[in-house]
C-alpha cells in the first residue's frame, strides 16, 4: 500500500489514479528524494510526430495483359474470343476468320491453341501408353483439368480480361 503524493490518501497496490484528488500515480515508480510530495506526477513529454501511413502498392499481375488492349477492341471481339474456348479447334478458326485484325481476339486464339495442343498431346500419350492403364487414367484427369481451365478462360473473356492460362502458360515449350 502507498500514499498519494498530493493528498496523502492511502492507496491499494496497483491503483494508478487517486480516487480522492485524481492525481495520476506512476506505476512502480520509486520515490525520488528531490521530488515534492505535493506535486502531481506528469509523464515525460515526447515530441509528437504524426505517423505516416505507407500503403502497399498493388503489384501488377505479369500474366494479365488486359491493359495492352483498347476497350473498343475488347468489347467488339469479346464474343468471338469466347468461341475460341467454347468450340476448341473449330472456335479457333472461327475467331481467326471473324476478327483477323483484332489483337484481343488473337491473344485468346493463342491461349486456346495452347490448350488444344496440350489436349492433343495428352490424348496421344494416353493412346500410345494405353497398355499401362495408369497413363490413360492420368491423362483423363489432366484433360479434366484442361477443361476446367477452358471454363476459367471463358469467364475471363466474358469479364473483358486478357489473362494467360494459369497452368499452361508455365509450360516452356508453348511460349
Amino acid at each position: 500500500m502507498t500514499n498519494c503524493p498530493k493528498c496523502g490518501t492511502l492507496l491499494n497496490d496497483g491503483v494508478n489514479v487517486c480516487p480522492n484528488c485524481g492525481t495520476v500515480i506512476a506505476p512502480f515508480a520509486a520515490p525520488q528524494p528531490n521530488m515534492d510530495p505535493n506535486q502531481q506526477y506528469q509523464a515525460p513529454q515526447q515530441p509528437q510526430q504524426p505517423y505516416q501511413y505507407q500503403y502497399a502498392q498493388p503489384v501488377p499481375d505479369p500474366k494479365d495483359h488486359t491493359s495492352e488492349f483498347e476497350a473498343k477492341d475488347i468489347s467488339d471481339n469479346k464474343v468471338i474470343s469466347m468461341c475460341a474456348y467454347l468450340l476448341g479447334l473449330v472456335g479457333i478458326f472461327i475467331a481467326l476468320l471473324a476478327a483477323p485484325q483484332s489483337p484481343y481476339a488473337a491473344f485468346h486464339v493463342r491461349q486456346s491453341l495452347k490448350m488444344t495442343i496440350v489436349e492433343t498431346l495428352l490424348m496421344i500419350c494416353a493412346a500410345v501408353l494405353a497398355f499401362t492403364i495408369i497413363v490413360p487414367i492420368a491423362a483423363v484427369i489432366c484433360l479434366g483439368i484442361v477443361f476446367v481451365l477452358r471454363v476459367i478462360m471463358f469467364f475471363n473473356v466474358a469479364g473483358g480480361k486478357a489473362k494467360e492460362c494459369p497452368i499452361i502458360s508455365g509450360l516452356g515449350f508453348l511460349k
